[in-house]
């Protein structure tokens, strides 16, 4: 096919001619033409097929696009089809690209996070995912270990262009301060943040899934408990002369006796003891689970011990006035539940450090003596202490799941706690068979 058959005096021509009402079409050959229009100006289009379909590329104007520019742009365009690409498609990506530059630049000088970026990403995804998926307070540490840990090496860069080595050195910053579970944690919510950048179209892979063996195991800790008959005997002895706040040794006596989660203890409200069938209901809102078992999951019901309903009852003239909400206030706010070091603080007080007792342990110590010391069936007292079950047919059986069996049980932890603590020889029972 003749190519560069167009000189600029026969385009003058034709320009001349077409603003005399003549319009007309000059090819220049290889689909190179240029359309005369009746104002005197010029359109250079490239016609080309690429697909099996005829397509046409607009090259701009004459004179502000000379015939050498016009040629060379005509050029270039064949260069891409024939390396398998439409010159149309790719227009329209650096089109894009350009903006996304423009916007990324106005962000950066407004002090926010350019578009495309792995901060902007992440923030996104927390926003319409991460929040809606997990507790206020979970989203608000992932956010936090976000901005600390990772936006400031990677926040910036495009999340497409993040490849696996960049992100473990991110990592590897975290693991050098000896923060190992604080590491696998970011390395999770970076996982997420890729999911969400391959489904919205801003990445195409997820390099978190690439190191998970590259971060040193995170240790395996329990919470510090006494599972010792003995030693048992010893703590309940000094809960019981604790000589501290008469709340504090109320909060002591009941951690031992109600097998709560620290968090569930403290919040325990007035409304939520019914003193005449000696229960304690706590709203599924505020139990250990997942944000949509919070919202849809039912009660927990604590079955109360008559040792139980006394320190209860002896709180009332105490916390429970009129109008009063939290069993367990401040001593400086009685609309706010007491701290959650409040109960640790109490063992540190009276010589238990944090390797020997602990607020959580006392689930340990009951979980471990009643299955030990009192025969009780395994999931009576995993149900009691509100153990997650894996399936929602599971959780929707185990509303009710063992209650007089749970009922019996509280009530006999009691009477043994009451035992140990006089120094009385417990005898341990064999276990009952399933």
């Amino acid at each position: 096919m003749a190519a560069n058959l167009l000189t600029d005096k026969t385009i003058r021509a034709a320009l001349k001619k077409a603003a005399a009402g003549d319009a007309t079409t000059l090819s220049d050959g290889e689909g190179l033409t240029l359309i005369a229009r009746p104002d005197g100006g010029g359109w250079w289009r490239m016609r080309y097929w690429f697909g099996g379909r005829e397509n046409r590329l607009s090259l701009g104007t004459y004179p502000a696009v000379s015939l050498a520019d016009a040629r060379a742009r005509r050029d270039d365009a064949r260069k891409l089809i024939v390396a398998g690409t439409d010159p149309s498609a790719q227009r329209k990506e650096d089109k894009r690209q350009r903006a996304a530059r423009k916007a990324a630049e106005k962000a950066i000088a407004d002090g926010e996070a350019a578009p495309g970026s792995f901060e902007h990403v992440a923030l996104e995804w927390w926003a319409a995912v991460h929040t809606a998926k997990v507790s206020e307070g979970h989203a608000e540490r992932t956010l936090i270990r976000l901005r600390n840990d990772v936006f400031p090496w990677v926040g910036s860069r495009p999340i497409a262009e993040i490849e696996a080595p960049e992100l473990l050195a991110v990592l590897r910053k975290i693991e050098a301060r000896g923060a190992i579970e604080t590491a696998h944690r970011a390395k999770d919510a970076c996982g997420q943040v890729f999911r969400y950048g391959i489904a919205a179209g801003h990445c195409t892979r997820n390099p978190a899934a690439d190191l998970r063996d590259a971060l040193k195991p995170v240790p395996t800790r329990h919470h510090a408990a006494i599972i010792d008959p003995k030693k048992g005997g010893e703590l309940l002895r000094d809960l019981m002369a604790y000589n501290g706040h008469p709340v504090t040794r109320a909060a002591l006596a009941l951690s031992a006796m109600l097998l709560l989660r620290p968090g569930e203890l403290r919040q325990m409200e007035w409304a939520w003891i019914d003193f005449d069938s000696a229960t304690l209901t706590i709203p599924g809102e505020l139990m250990k689970r997942k944000k949509a078992d919070k919202v849809n999951g039912v009660a927990h019901i604590v079955p109360l011990a008559p040792q139980a309903v006394a320190v209860l009852r002896e709180l009332v003239p105490l916390t429970g006035g009129e109008g009063a909400r939290y069993v367990f206030p401040t001593q400086y706010n009685v609309q706010r539940p007491m701290s959650e070091n409040t109960v640790n603080l109490a063992l540190r007080r009276m010589g238990y450090d944090r390797k020997t007792m602990t607020a959580h342990g006392f689930r340990a110590m009951a979980r471990t003596m009643i299955a030990e010391r009192l025969g009780i069936a395994p999931e009576v007292i995993e149900a009691q202490l509100a153990h997650a079950v894996g399936d929602a047919l599971g959780r929707a059986y185990n509303r009710t799941q063992y209650l007089e069996q749970r009922r019996d049980m509280m009530t006999k932890w009691a009477d043994y706690l009451d035992r140990l603590r006089k120094g009385a020889d417990v005898l341990l029972l064999p276990v009952r068979a399933a």
